[in-house]
């Protein structure tokens, strides 16, 4: 057997490609929509990828599976359990789609798979269990787990109400986890979990940084599946719902995306941006979202284009200011850094499908010609002002330990959605724990046409005077 797993650090996201070396077959597992990374792996590997499978409906990017079924004819195994309004609407009908209930098995090759039903998450969500035949085993090696167990933590039960809106299920889908993982006992231990991301995703709030684990491992020492096997329900859903992260805007139209079908890429390939010069730039600056790449929040402030946001490609910043700032269908120009930042920058938007990615400019040269270039001031957290109006763009966990007295609260993820509530002031004080939230807000702000002081430094370093 062949497996491979593949990750996306931007979105600290893992496919995973798993092939029987005798066949040739293979599958590939949760894989995002520029599969052509996936083709390549499988070919230098004597693999061709005849199937696809998904774990459930995404909400951090927009799926592969479709391009491999419409433009490569894989066949598509996928979830038909949670109920109507968690099916895969774009499937319906097609008959390379084979959809799957609890206990369904299928094999690639010599490898067997076996669906099991484990909601919580989403209601539909799958994981599957995986056994090399052709090896000669007759128990399961692999625990495809989605974002159903991931290295030292489970996944968010609360995202269809804090993301997709769906009021009053975050608690019963809580409740639904709990039975999932009470549901595992039988597995081995030495089974192991491959989870769909690990440390960084925004669908979890404690994942680890190892890429894998095993079943007994996380048995002993994934805090919340421990307390799920040893505690009871009612400490389990208080725990798992406390200290979520705000997800970014933009989940909600990945859940509804993924579930009718992404759009397919244009002839299956990337779009490709064209250089803009700076005399152009009066037919860019004011009518396209302008993503700054430079992963240098003090000389983004003290010198940008008008109406830029600060979106650094390092860190898997770049989705999360995208997705929460830039709206669906909005014309695109990036300001790079270097020019090998462009596809890679195309790839993690068109993730999230942002796919109007018409132009690109080195931001060298767009600042030399200085036409549309502004800034905004920039201080020490130790040096906040006492009379100052602070926006606090933490996560609320972080706000509730304690914050600037008087201070208001938004996340800065959940900024676009709220921006009617941002306090009226001239000039509008930012922060967040270290200063690179604060940037990404403070620019948004600022392309709001707000006046802002971006406060960059550790919350701790705020006078201790001002904090409640």
């Amino acid at each position: 057997m062949f497996l491979r797993q593949i990750t996306d650090s931007s979105l600290a996201q893992n496919a995973y490609l798993i092939g029987c070396q005798r066949s040739g077959e293979a599958i590939i597992v949760d894989p995002e929509r520029d599969i052509d990374r996936y083709l390549s792996v499988a070919a230098e590997n004597d693999l061709r990828i005849t199937a696809v499978a998904e774990t459930h409906i995404h909400a951090d990017y927009l799926s592969g599976a479709r391009e491999f079924v419409e433009r490569h004819g894989a066949t598509a195994y996928l979830s038909a359990e949670g109920g109507p309004d968690w099916q895969f609407e774009w499937a319906k009908g097609n008959p390379n789609v084979r959809f799957l209930k609890d206990g369904d098995a299928f094999r690639v090759g010599n490898i067997g798979f076996k669906s099991l039903l484990t909601p919580g998450h989403t209601p539909e969500h799958l994981s599957y269990l995986v056994t090399d035949h052709g090896g000669g085993a007759d128990e399961p090696m692999v625990f495809l787990t989605g974002d159903f167990i991931f290295v030292g933590d489970v996944g968010r039960p609360d995202l269809l109400e804090s993301a997709a809106g769906q009021a009053g299920v975050m608690e019963p889908s809580a409740r639904q986890l709990y039975q999932s993982l009470r549901a595992t006992a039988g597995i081995p231990d030495h089974v192991q979990i491959l989870p769909a991301h690990g440390a960084g995703s925004a669908c979890g709030k404690a994942l680890g940084a190892v890429p894998v684990s095993v079943m007994g491992y996380e048995r002993k020492f994934n805090a919340p599946f421990r307390e799920a096997l040893a505690g009871g329900a009612d400490d389990f859903v208080g725990h798992i719902l406390s200290g979520q992260p705000e997800p970014p805007l933009y989940f909600a139209r990945m859940k509804r995306d993924n579930k009718l079908g992404p759009a397919l890429l244009p002839d299956g390939k990337l779009p490709v941006p064209r250089r803009v010069r700076a005399d152009q730039l009066a037919d860019w600056v004011g009518t396209s979202a302008i993503l700054d790449l430079r992963s240098d929040r003090t000389a983004f402030a003290a010198a940008h284009l008008k109406g830029s946001l600060f979106a650094p490609i390092a860190g898997g910043r770049l989705p999360i200011a995208a997705g929460s700032y830039v709206n669906e269908g909005e014309r695109i120009l990036l300001a790079v850094g270097q020019d090998s930042d462009v596809d890679e920058a195309v790839r993690q938007l068109i993730r999230i499908g942002l796919d109007r990615i018409e132009g690109w400019i080195a931001v060298d040269e767009a600042l030399a010609y200085g036409a549309f270039t502004v800034s905004y001031p920039r201080i020490a957290s130790s040096a906040l002002p006492a009379d100052s109006v602070v926006l606090d763009v933490r996560r609320a966990d972080e706000f509730a330990a304690g914050h600037v007295s008087g201070a208001k609260h938004i996340a800065y993820t959940r900024l676009a959605e709220r921006l009617g509530e941002v306090p009226e002031a001239d000039p509008l004080h930012v922060h967040c724990a270290g200063g690179t939230r604060a940037a990404m807000a403070a620019a948004f702000l600022a392309s709001k046409g707000r006046k802002v002081v971006h406060v960059d430094g550790s919350f701790a370093e705020i006078p201790a005077g001002l904090k409640v």
